[in-house]
């Protein structure tokens, strides 16, 4: 993947739960016209809230994005393969996208949240088994990418005369999700790099302190941009709430009516703190400025509401040229 000549790589994020497929499509490509190197999409199976309206099938998203680019990355952001998919599955998705795009494809993994994996009917573990199940889940998938045939029987997991026959010649990187010191060290074990959705310092010296140095930190960036801060604000708590719910409500609420109800106690102004609003564009380089300073190199901007074309036509005249 090219970088900015400061060694930083601004990308965009694919909100699934936002918008429809062909719609997603045609973003990544105004994303790379806009001189953005990558793009992230999320992997769900609901969206947070029903305002929000959409969630497509995403491996079926990455192939036509792959198709219909050139030059631009696309990774998950991330993918839970442990529950409603069994990894040997994951690392069969992965290495035919990897192929597509041959240099340009990165596996995003994490533990997941149970408003997508209760779907087929398991329960939702605590996060110490789900660990356990990464772990398996990580070493399956690596297994497997190794074109050897795979048996492996753990405590969560079984793979039998599993072989995967369409390989790509570069092997995509696994990136892993986490958002504090325990996942940060199983991030650092486990993967080719890390991926946060809040701009913690500490979060990134666990992962580099568990594991080789030099791998890319990767940080979703929530802004929303408007001409109107009032309307941008607006569209911010309409759409976006969950952002700023305490704790681990994210990954505990089951279905988007809970997370309508768990939101009804957020207001206009604690989303507005997670998510920059509005058209000041020094608000917008420092939000991404702090996630450089606390040692994040690959910061994918999620634009919330209706207006990416306005968004993309911001930050191509206004903020990637700043940070270049």
């Amino acid at each position: 993947m090219p970088s900015q000549p400061n060694g930083v790589h601004i990308g965009y994020s694919l909100s699934t739960e936002e918008h429809r497929p062909e719609d997603l499509v045609q973003f990544a490509k105004l994303a790379e016209s806009a001189g953005f190197e990558y793009a992230s999409t999320s992997d769900h199976f609901h969206p947070w809230i029903g305002a929000q309206g959409n969630s497509p099938f995403v491996w079926s998203l990455l192939g036509a994005v792959g198709q219909a680019t050139e030059r631009l990355a696309v990774g998950t952001g991330v993918t839970c393969p442990t529950i409603r998919y069994h990894p040997a599955i994951i690392a069969q998705a992965a290495a035919t996208m990897a192929s597509l795009m041959p240099g340009r494809f990165f596996l995003g993994l994490g533990t997941g949240e149970n408003l997508n994996e209760h779907i087929v009917g398991h329960r939702w573990p605590p996060y110490e088994t789900r660990a356990q199940m990464l772990e398996e889940a990580v070493e399956i998938i690596r297994a497997l990418w190794t074109g050897e045939t795979v048996d492996y029987h753990g405590e969560h997991f079984t793979v039998e005369n599993a072989r995967l026959y369409t390989l790509p010649k570069e092997l995509p990187p696994i990136v892993i999700a986490a958002s504090g010191p325990k996942s940060a060290e199983l991030a650092g074990r486990l993967g080719d790099g890390l991926i946060n959705y809040a701009a913690d310092a500490e979060v990134v010296k666990a992962f580099d302190a568990a594991g080789r140095p030099g791998r890319p930190h990767y940080l979703q960036v929530n802004v929303c941009w408007n001409e109107s801060e009032a309307e941008a604000r607006r569209l911010a708590h309409k759409l976006c709430p969950s952002v700023a719910l305490p704790g681990e409500l994210n990954n505990q609420l089951p279905t988007p009516h809970h997370f309508e109800q768990a939101v009804q106690l957020v207001t206009e102004d604690d989303v507005a703190e997670v998510i920059v609003c509005g058209p000041d564009a020094d608000r917008h380089v420092e939000k991404l400025q702090a996630g450089i300073d606390a040692g994040y190199d690959h910061l994918h901007v999620y634009q919330v509401g209706p207006d990416q074309a306005g968004f993309f036509r911001f930050y191509e005249e206004h903020i990637l040229p700043r940070l270049s």
